[in-house]
Order: structure tokens, then sequence, then C-alpha cells
């Protein structure tokens, strides 16, 4: 397993910015603010435009020692060295991923509102399950909720549990103490008047927890 991984606190997700240097401004002060993971998304750009993104992004989140995981594509993370990929149920074929990235890539899986489906994907060869939206969600805001009795369910499973959906800093805290060992928010971080406070807004919820 990588050795990265496990570690609590915040995933933040990158927004659909199509400025990729930018992206890399916006990125770095939200790093440098302490957050634990980055996955890299964006759901309007071009195939080339991703990969340039995504490339620029590895270094950054090298020099912060945080891993980068590639949204919806493992192919893109295999290529340019990421740490991982996040898939949901239409991104392509947990096993095959596990198969062709090796041991110690990180694979998340979507598994929305439905524990069965974390215990197919952890089968699978997932790294970590990620359940919600447990609130409402500017970016999906027609995603399934989830409830928090999910998360200590899916502590039987034996991997990292990630929240998201609308989880702010004010209603995070239950969530981490249902057993989320990781918060995932994109709007939350990068709308906020002040990025790098958000984040650590977002850790504070994990101090004194488990």
């Amino acid at each position: 397993m990588n050795p990265l991984w496990p570690r609590r606190g915040l995933y933040a997700i990158t927004p659909d910015e199509p400025d990729t240097g930018r992206l890399l401004a916006r990125v770095e002060s939200v790093l440098r603010a302490g957050a634990t993971w980055l996955q890299y998304r964006n759901k309007t750009a071009s195939d080339d435009l991703r990969a340039e993104q995504a490339l620029a992004l590895q270094p950054l989140c090298r020099s912060f020692d945080v891993p980068l995981i590639i949204n919806d594509d493992w192919a893109l993370a295999a290529a340019i060295g990421a740490a991982g990929a996040h898939l949901g149920e239409d991104d392509g074929q947990l096993a095959l991923a596990r198969h062709e990235m090796g041991p110690d890539a990180v694979l998340g899986a979507s598994c929305y509102d439905d524990a069965g489906l974390a215990r197919q994907a952890v089968f699978a060869g997932a790294s970590y399950v990620a359940f919600g939206a447990f609130f409402p969600s500017p970016t999906k805001p027609n995603a399934r909720q989830a409830s928090p009795a999910l998360l200590q369910e899916a502590a039987a499973l034996g991997v990292p549990r990630v929240a998201i959906g609308g989880i702010t800093p004010d209603n995070a805290r239950p969530l981490v103490e249902a057993g989320a060992d990781l918060v995932a928010v994109i709007s939350g971080v990068f709308d906020a008047p002040d990025p790098a406070a958000a984040t650590r807004a977002y850790l504070s919820c994990f101090e004194s927890s488990r």
C-alpha cells in the first residue's frame, strides 16, 4: 500500500478551472494550509487540458508530500505517475485498474448510499470507499442521500472511509465521529473567500477525534 495512506483529514477536490496557472495557484494555497489529499477533477476540460493540468499538479503535490488522485481516469493517473485514481460507477472496472496500476496504487470507489457496493469495491481492489452526498451539494444537486450510519457500518470493510457531499466545517465533525477518515470537498474550499482558512477549519474537525 502507498506509504502516504492512510492519513486522516481534508480530501480537497479541484474545481473546473480552465486556466492551468490559476489552478496551480489555487491548489497551492490549499496544500500549504494543510490539505491531506488532492483529487484532480475537471468535468469541463478536454482530454488534452486534463492531461496538461494533471501533469502540472503532480510536482506541486509531491513538494507538499500530498498524494494526487485522478478522478475518473486510471490510465491518466498511471501515465503521469499519480498516487492513484478515483472511480465512479461508470469509470471503468476497479479490478482492471488494480491489475494495471499495481498493488501500491491508491484506488478509490464512489459507493454513494450503498454498503453492498462498497463491499464489492473492496473485493475488486479498492483502497478506500467514498459515501455521499451527506448534505445537499451544489456540485451534484441530485446526488443520492447517504446516512452517517453507513460510515459506521463500513468500518468492517477494513479500508478508510471518505465522506463527500455538501460538507462544511459546521457539519463535518459528526461525520468524522461516525468514522470518516477524510472529508472530500470542492466548493467548500475553493469557493470560500479564504480557501486556506477554510482548509484549516475542516482540519480542526479532526482534532480530538478518535
